[in-house]
């Protein structure tokens, strides 16, 4: 009686030893660091400003250690947290403000060979890295807007085909279309027409005598969509963006209706920030101008020549843009015939039946791709009081990177040329993350000090430290040789709980540390349990060997209906929580799962270890 197979021992074993393998990465704390990267990707990052940078931190009386060149950023890492700040404001200044992204980072200190196994430490949230927050709000209104703008011209165009001439067709408050007809027969062709053509819309009629009107406007259920799309296409595009910036470990998340946080540990100037977030690369395709277009009608961009990789002049391009980059569905890189780099662009069906119906119209003519760059760049102004101060400005540069004729109608598929390799993958990448689907403002924005995160790390450390130690002791006093199984199987339990959260790439934030303190009173409560069980079948006068599987099987089913309870709220509050909350969630649930194996199988195999196939007369509990 009391006793395991073989192969349980080893199961049990094996997991602990995983556990401890995925767990050991957090031991080694990273070092502060300061990462330089390229604004473009077609910026070369080599030994030269790893010098340049190493040159100024020397001259600034900064010490460093490590100064390494990776694939796209050089990385530096620094003695102490308090000479991050100084140490990237000495090597903005030998660097530039204008071609190189200086930002603060933490460098991992796992030994290789863990690395090479997958193994790697718990992200730590914004409340432990410090870094910046940010709460910005989409401007759904926008994507209304620019969804009725496209409805008008396929109003025109929809009317014109049917023979209802009109008088005019105008957006009126953003969101209601207002085609006006001279009689009522030609009123109610328009409305038969856009009845079959536009059966989503609702049409109303308005307007008497000489000035009839068609009234038209998106349902509620539309509208709505449209806003959620918006939402959800920046919450992805950000999310995308942010993580190939060279951001450490940021969080993008909505919240609410129309709002999303963003929040960047490790980074400590918002201006940075912003400007790290505002980086934005896209298309646009426009019509060469005719020589005698209006002066208002079009546009001089400078062009650079795709075969020598040299500026030579500029071209006019229409005003008008025939598609842009929120139509794009996929892009990806490749070569042309000639082994120079190109962009294969895939567009959505309305995208194509814009691209096709423009290009036909003007086969023979000339058409520009337009590269537009987005990115913010320091500035110098005087504030209030006269003092000198830097401010952030956006700056959109523009660039024809093809100037090519139409041979043939385009449709869904094309491709666009005059990159250089590098800056092809970053198009290519950031056209597949896609465009913001609407503009966006800061209406939050806060910064958490690299020191404040430090003192929260020492206060969950010391609050798990002395949670664990006062269970340890009572476990000792109230139970003995079982509280002290319970005790082991207590240690494993964390041991497993940080390698789990390790592997599946959990950000460790404050109020997870909290639901760590909770998951030991947890485990050990299952533990207390069986214990306390096993003092009942005692006095009931069951034998010692009987009493213990008794207690062990017949507390089981309380254990277990308890923990799914416990697991099922903790599941709601992640579905339903925002930020703090849902790492509070992922610890509880993770610390449930894994505190079932440690204080039911665990312990279990040391009391079987100890007293399993003995005569045992009496026992320590």
């Amino acid at each position: 009686m009391n006793r395991y197979p073989l192969w349980k021992y080893l199961l049990i074993l094996i997991i602990t030893g995983l556990g401890l393998l995925y767990a050991a990465p957090n031991l080694y704390r990273p070092d502060p660091a300061v990462q330089i990267s390229g604004q473009s990707s077609s910026l070369k990052i080599d030994q030269g400003v790893l010098s340049r940078a190493e040159k100024a931190l020397n001259e600034a009386g900064i010490e460093y250690f490590g100064g390494e060149v990776q694939e796209k950023a050089v990385l530096l890492r620094l003695k102490s947290l308090e000479e991050q700040l100084p140490a990237k404001r000495a090597i903005q200044e030998s660097l530039g403000h204008s071609d190189y992204v200086v930002a603060l980072n933490l460098a991992p200190t796992t030994p290789e060979w863990l690395s090479r196994m997958g193994a790697s430490p718990m992200k730590l949230g914004l409340d432990l890295a410090g870094g910046v927050h940010f709460l910005m709000e989409v401007d759904t209104n926008s994507i209304v807007k620019a969804n009725m703008d496209g409805y008008v011209s396929e109003v025109k165009s929809k009317l014109r085909t049917a023979k209802a001439r009109y008088r005019s067709v105008d957006l009126v408050d953003d969101r209601e279309i207002v085609a006006r007809f001279r009689d009522e027969e030609l009123r109610t062709l328009g409305m038969r027409t856009l009845r079959k053509e536009f059966p989503t819309l609702l049409l109303t009629e308005a307007g008497s005598g000489s000035n009839l009107e068609i009234h038209i406007t998106l349902a509620d259920q539309e509208i709505k969509q449209l806003e959620d799309y918006a939402v959800s296409q920046n919450l992805t595009t950000l999310r995308n963006r942010v993580n190939e910036l060279g951001v450490a470990e940021p969080i993008v998340q909505r919240q609410g209706r129309n709002r999303i946080v963003v929040e960047l540990p490790g980074v400590q100037d918002t201006a940075e920030a912003k400007r790290i977030i505002g980086k934005t690369a896209n298309l646009e395709f426009r019509m060469a101008a005719e020589p005698d277009a209006l002066a208002n009608s079009k546009e001089y961009f400078e062009y650079r020549d795709e075969r020598d990789r040299a500026t030579r002049g500029g071209a006019w391009l229409e005003r008008k843009v025939i598609i842009a980059g929120e139509r794009v569905t996929n892009a990806r890189v490749g070569y042309d015939e000639n082994g120079m780099p190109q962009v294969n662009i895939t567009l959505d069906s309305r995208g194509g039946e814009m691209m096709h119906r423009a290009t036909w119209k003007n086969v023979g003519r000339l058409m520009g791709t337009l590269f537009v760059e987005s990115r913010f760049t320091p500035e110098k102004q005087l504030d209030a009081e006269g003092n000198e101060v830097i401010v952030q400005k956006r700056v959109d540069d523009k660039k024809i990177i093809s100037l090519a004729t139409v041979l043939n109608p385009l449709g869904k598929q094309f491709r666009t040329t005059g990159l250089e390799a590098a800056e092809a993958q970053e198009l290519a990448l950031l056209l597949r993350s896609g465009a913001l689907a609407a503009p966006m403002y800061f209406v939050e924005e806060r910064v958490i000090g690299p020191s404040l995160g430090a003192d929260n790390i020492e206060v969950g450390v010391t609050s798990v430290q002395i949670g664990l130690l006062a269970v340890v002791i009572c476990m000792l006093v109230f139970y003995r040789v079982f509280g002290l199984a319970a005790n082991i199987a207590l240690a494993v339990n964390l041991v497993l709980l940080v390698a789990v959260m390790s592997i599946l790439g959990a950000t460790l934030t404050l109020p997870g540390i909290a639901g760590m303190v909770l998951t030991i009173g947890m485990a050990v409560d299952a533990n207390v349990l069986i214990f306390s069980r096993i003092r009942e079948e005692l006095r009931n006068g069951l034998p010692p060997q009987s009493a213990i599987n008794a207690g062990f099987d017949n507390a089981y089913s309380a254990i277990v209906d308890a923990n799914i309870t416990t697991l099922i709220v903790a599941v709601i509050l992640y579905a339903i929580g925002s930020g703090p909350v849902q790492g509070f969630a992922v610890t509880l649930s993770i610390g449930i799962l894994t505190s079932m194996f440690s204080a039911i199988m665990g312990t279990r195999a040391l009391i079987n270890l100890f007293y399993g196939g003995r005569r045992v007369q009496k026992l320590w509990i």
